[in-house]
């Protein structure tokens, strides 16, 4: 049987190596190879080419909000993950320490945990003069809560832009799309000449547009949905450490 197949598979590729060195079959191969490299009339470098500067604009402008919404997700994610590192840190050194002033000189610097232990202190010394008939616990608790708005205002900077992005973009690749198909449609109307081949490559030029503006909009929005719940995630530790912190400042006052 295996020796059946082995023979049907040697006189098959004889077959095939004798229709390939055939001319007829040489020359169709080489016809399909050359309209295999042929560029496409109708792709991007067209719409570039033949667009006026509005719809060159309006490309560029994609092109920009393309790039800046990754900018932003990339920068928020590393972000994000140093402040876990830090977290992580603050918990193993923070609270291990003899004295909440010992354990904020054991943080980096740039920490946020550390800049929200500084605060605290700071509000915990500075409770004197007019500051004193405010009631030390308010006034600590005052001080905590404006790090932590800080802390969480650095969070959300550039989520902004990738919400404004997204509910946009496709609205800017439409826009090119309808002064393309209005161009198309123009030349199409002085040309006198309405066949399929005549209309469906310049509308389909304009159609890249919309396109382009979903490839767009639909990064920035999956990353906004995912930089918020992440920023979620660490204001739970930042709150979680700012409540802890503050309950030992009250104890250490009361000593």
């Amino acid at each position: 049987m295996f020796q059946k197949i082995k023979t049907w598979m040697v006189r098959a590729s004889l077959a095939l190596g004798a229709m390939a060195s055939h001319p007829v079959w040489a020359q169709t191969a080489d016809v399909l190879a050359s309209s295999a490299e042929q560029a496409n009339p109708y792709g991007l470098a067209a719409l570039w080419a033949q667009g006026d500067a509005v719809a060159k604009g309006t490309l560029l402008i994609l092109v920009i909000m393309s790039m800046g919404s990754w900018y932003v997700i990339f920068t928020k994610f590393a972000e994000q993950t140093k402040l876990g590192k830090q977290s992580r840190t603050a918990q193993d050194k923070f609270w291990s320490a003899g004295s909440v002033r010992q354990g904020a000189d054991a943080l980096e610097e740039g920490s946020a945990f550390r800049f929200i232990a500084e605060k605290g202190l700071e509000g915990a010394s500075k409770h004197t003069g007019m500051l004193g008939a405010i009631d030390f616990n308010d006034w600590v608790t005052m001080n905590i809560q404006r790090a932590i708005g800080n802390v969480q205002s650095r969070l959300q900077d550039g989520l902004a832009f990738l919400a404004t992005v997204g509910s946009t973009a496709p609205f800017v690749g439409l826009f090119g799309t309808v002064w393309g198909i209005y161009h198309a449609l123009v030349k199409i109307g002085m040309s006198g000449q309405a066949s399929i081949d005549k209309v469906a490559g310049p509308v389909g030029e304009a159609l890249i547009m919309t396109a382009i503006g979903l490839a767009v909009a639909v990064p920035a929005v999956l990353g906004y949905n995912w930089l918020v719940r992440r920023n979620k995630a660490a204001m739970e530790e930042v709150n979680a450490f700012a409540s802890d912190l503050h309950a030992v400042l009250l104890a250490s006052a009361r000593k």
